[in-house]
């Protein structure tokens, strides 16, 4: 009997071990193939992000603009806030592409450092993609077509832009301006932070003349007395945003979206806005 009892009991104990065995199996099976879903589902994802062209942005969600606000009427400051053609143009563009946008000042020649070192994804400033510019930086499309104009005092035996040679000629550090003044023969090429700035010195007689874009020469005409615009323009050339070296989801989608405000008439609404036909 107690043999018996004993075979029973051992019986018992088998049979429960094997039931536990198998619910451990089962429960091992069920997280394997759980997690080899989720891998899946991540490799998915992942192929799916790659297909699509995930925008790389400095900050998700927003497009950071590096900009010059000394730049009448493309960005300059009205009261504290920074506004003009360029950041309206850079606030369509976020629109179009659900981003958040944010607008850094600084410096026009610490422009392209920002972009190249990511601290901003893009650089609007009036800015003309140069050779020069496009070994650090990509460009879009053009968006606008400026026009390099030089500003002399009233009186000034300079009337064209071959009257320039052997003279001194302000320009604002970086600018296409100042990159074009290089090649006036025996000139002599004075740098300046600020338009502004090289407006002043030419009043003030320090200087020849300023080699300056057309919409922001207007304005310094009308604000500083005894100037006036030569005629003739130095150059024409067309405007354009800076990117990234290589980032060309976003170079992509800024193109996409600038020819969608193109063609809703958006980008010459805003530009006449601005600059008003004559």
């Amino acid at each position: 009997m107690k043999k018996n009892i004993i075979s029973a009991i051992v019986l018992s104990s088998m049979l429960l071990l094997a039931a536990c065995s198998g619910s451990s199996n089962e429960a091992a099976t069920q997280a394997a193939n759980a997690g080899s879903e989720v891998a899946a589902d991540k490799t998915t994802a992942a192929d799916e992000s790659a297909a699509t062209g995930e925008l790389k942005l400095v900050e998700a969600g927003k497009l950071i603009v590096s900009t010059n606000a000394e730049f009448p009427p493309y960005e300059y400051y009205d009261a504290n806030e920074i506004v003009g053609i360029d950041v309206e143009i850079a606030k369509a563009i976020a629109d179009k592409m659900g981003l958040e946008l944010e607008v850094k000042d600084g410096a026009f020649d610490a422009i392209i450092a920002e972009v190249v070192s990511g601290k901003a994804d893009v650089g609007i400033a009036g800015m003309t993609a140069t050779d020069e510019r496009k070994q650090n930086v990509d460009f879009s499309d053009s968006y606008a077509t400026g026009t390099q104009v030089i500003i002399v005092k009233e009186g000034s035996e300079i009337k064209s832009a071959a009257d320039l040679e052997g003279k001194s000629i302000g320009v604002q550090l970086g600018t296409t301006g100042d990159i074009m003044a290089t090649d006036v023969k025996d000139s002599k090429v004075e740098q300046y932070n600020k338009g502004m700035d090289a407006v002043q010195a030419l009043s003030q007689g320090k200087i020849d003349a300023v080699i300056i874009d057309n919409e922001p020469a207007k304005f310094y005409e009308k604000e500083v007395s005894g100037l006036k615009i030569l005629d003739e323009a130095f150059a024409v050339e067309e405007y354009a945003i800076a990117l990234k070296k290589g980032n060309t989801e976003l170079q992509t989608k800024i193109n996409e979206t600038l020819k969608e405000l193109k063609a809703e008439g958006k980008i010459d609404e805003i530009i006449a806005k601005y600059i008003k036909a004559k």
